[in-house]
């Protein structure tokens, strides 16, 4: 069963109505009192002086369609059920509450709910006296022998060109005009890896889990073809392939639009690709990323394509007073400002000692290899990140190893190139840690110190700034009992205690530091702490070597 913040799924959609009207800017927006089986959303302050454009369909789409309703954009949105058009009578009725003389604009997305709806209210509009038109957004080329495309996010740019043209005092035969150029000139794909789902029901379809969707429809309708890679440079290169096929050349503002289930952190990363794809020699705008028009949860994003002429971007740039509209910006390559680095005081020159390379490439590959092991760990006892950022670290040192560029056989600057690496590619609470660990012993170890009592005072820097010790359930546990047994009784025992030390972490009820320390003392039952097991791999991958 999926699952939803909501009181009551029957009166959901007029709940997330009144949200959303509460949170609208400059408190400019009303929902008419008519029925609450009729969600129509206006403007308040609406006089009837210009053309009214009046927009809507089902809901779970948010922020269109009342999202776009205030000067500008919408005059009015009426809003169906959860993915379901609204009635013939919540549409007449916005279209009498909100046409005046000058008439109105129904937009209509090219669905056959919406378009018989619309439809027939625009009629019987039109046999009490009122002027209305109506233009049908068919921006969809994910089916291209479907003959009827469906409407998609491409809608909201039909709204603002249609909504600045009536807030210029346009007539309605102009805007309906300029609307359906528009739409003429507009050409939307989605893709998605996850489709959406309804409250209360059960997901009916399931995306191949390797690959994604191309050309799915705002309902969860299946696309046209199926991707078998998630990389987003292929996603972004696929999808910019096909719609140039219908754009063509020019230039163009383009539209990117997250379907609801995408992280801030994707949006970005899939607009930097944009950014650098085919198409970028013709991007003049970008709108987004942003919720646009949504599809509830659905994890996917589509882009759409305007071609521009004076007037469209002009009309995209205007000012407007919605909830949901994205100023446009105007596209250009990533701005660089060149600053110099911070001295490095670790002067320093290749030295071989195969020896100490073996060493290295032994806790290297320990730690890359562990990567998907400990994220799975510590998903259950932190953020699921430990085997990530260990392999970061690793994998830097490896690079290093790897182009010779490190001090093989000065262990103490070694160590001390180790300490200032780990702090700028690890991250995290780990990454400073470790660094710490590695530039005091490697501080100690120049004062003529052995490698394991420069080790322990690297311990001791760590206690001492974490503010974890034994027994908080940490790397410590394991690291601290091993280096004991170095001490007293070589080498070949630590291996035993860092394990040792590890597991006891699975038996401890809470966490006095560390990321385990935010987490449910029932989550932590039987699981042993990430970075302890960290250190016990480390040291039993060594302990072969001896």
């Amino acid at each position: 069963m999926s699952k939803f913040f909501y009181d009551d799924r029957q009166h959901l959609v007029n709940d997330a109505i009144e949200g959303l009207i509460i949170s609208a800017p400059r408190a400019n927006l009303v929902k008419l009192d008519i029925d609450p089986a009729i969600r129509v959303v206006v403007r308040q302050d609406w006089d009837k002086s210009r053309v009214a454009i009046i927009s809507g369909g089902g809901s779970g789409h948010e922020p269109a369609h009342a999202g776009f309703v205030g000067k500008g954009m919408l005059t009015a949105a009426v809003c169906g059920d959860l993915f379901a058009s609204p009635s013939v009578d919540a549409v007449l009725n916005a279209i009498v509450a909100v046409t005046g003389e000058h008439g109105c604009l129904l937009i209509v997305k090219n669905y056959t709910g919406d378009r018989l709806n619309f439809g027939l209210a625009a009629e019987k509009a039109k046999a009490m006296g009122l002027n209305v038109e109506m233009v049908i957004v068919a921006d969809d080329v994910a089916l291209p022998d479907n003959h009827q495309p469906r409407g998609i996010a491409g809608t909201v740019l039909v709204h603002k060109i249609a909504g600045f043209a009536a807030e210029a005092g346009k007539c309605l035969a102009e805007i309906r005009d300029l609307a359906q150029q528009t739409c003429d000139q507009l050409w939307s794909l989605g893709v998605a890896m996850q489709s959406c789902h309804l409250p209360g029901h059960e997901e009916k379809r399931v995306i191949e889990t390797n690959g994604c969707e191309l050309g799915l429809g705002i309902h969860g309708e299946p696309g046209g073809s199926v991707i078998t890679t998630q990389n987003s440079k292929v996603v972004i290169a696929t999808m910019v392939e096909q719609l140039q096929k219908y754009a063509g050349t020019g230039r163009f503002a383009v539209m990117i639009n997250n379907l609801g289930g995408v992280s801030a952190l994707e949006m970005a990363v899939l607009t930097r690709e944009l950014a650098h794809s085919n198409l970028h020699d013709q991007i003049d705008y970008l709108i987004g990323p942003a919720p646009l028009v949504t599809s509830l949860d659905m994890k996917g994003f589509s882009l759409s394509l305007l071609k521009l002429n004076d007037f469209f971007e002009q009309a995209i740039k205007a000012p407007v007073e919605t909830l949901g509209w994205q100023n446009p910006v105007a596209f250009a390559p990533l701005p660089t400002l060149t600053q110099t680095a911070v001295a490095k005081n670790i002067n320093y020159s290749y030295s071989e000692n195969t020896q100490i390379a073996t060493v290295l490439k032994t806790i290297t590959s320990t730690l890359i290899n562990l990567e998907n092991q400990l994220n799975a760990l510590d998903a259950k006892v932190g953020d699921g990140d430990t085997g990530t950022t260990f392999a970061h670290g690793a994998q830097d040192i490896a690079l290093l190893l790897e182009k010779q560029q490190l001090p093989l056989n000065d262990v103490p600057q070694l160590l001390l190139l180790i300490g200032d690496r780990l702090a700028t590619v690890m991250g995290g609470s780990s990454g400073v840690l470790m660094s710490i660990f590695f530039t005091a012993a490697g501080q100690h170890m120049l004062k003529g110190e052995s490698l394991v009592d420069a080790f322990w005072f690297g311990l001791e820097q760590m206690k001492l700034y974490g503010g974890a010790d034994v027994g908080d359930r940490t790397l410590i546990d394991a690291l601290q009992p091993a280096l004991q047994a170095w001490q007293k009784d070589g080498f070949e025992q630590a291996a035993d205690a860092a394990q040792y030390g590890a597991e006891k972490t699975a038996s401890m009820s809470k966490a006095g530091a560390g990321r385990s320390s935010y987490v449910n003392q029932d989550n932590l039952k039987g699981v042993i702490d990430p970075g302890a097991l960290v250190i016990a791999e480390v040291f039993q991958s060594l302990s072969k070597l001896a």
